[in-house]
């Protein structure tokens, strides 16, 4: 199981991002635009993800995958449970939450730095 540790080191090292404590929730922002967010009880973790999208992943993974609260929803936002992911998931989570946050050109900058490490990340 990931731990919100595995969370932040991930997300710490994206350009731009800021972490907070708001309301007893964890949220990682770039600006003022959250892109992550952890529950109080670390049990489960809302991202940034395309609202047209979201019906379908919640459809093909519902164990794992679940929509936001109804105040929500008016947002690119959906979430799922910690316990269900590993960290490679957690990790193209994050990134991939992320790119919606940052300017193309930042995330396309970072991507490239990243495929050139050796070993590819």
């Amino acid at each position: 199981m990931i731990t919100v540790d595995d969370v932040r080191r991930v997300a710490l090292a994206l350009p731009r991002t800021s972490e907070h404590l708001i309301r007893d929730r964890i949220k990682f922002r770039v600006g003022r635009i959250v892109y992550l967010a952890i529950s109080p009880d670390e049990t489960t973790m809302g991202f940034a993800f395309p609202k047209e999208e979201r019906a379908a992943l919640v459809a093909a993974e519902p164990g794992k995958f679940h929509m936001p609260r109804p105040s929500d929803e008016r947002y690119n936002w959906v979430q799922l449970t910690m316990a269900a992911i590993d960290a490679t998931e957690m990790r193209e989570i994050v990134i991939d939450a992320w790119r919606m946050a940052v300017p193309k050109r930042v995330a396309a900058a970072y991507l490239e730095s990243i495929s050139r490490r050796p070993g590819g990340a």
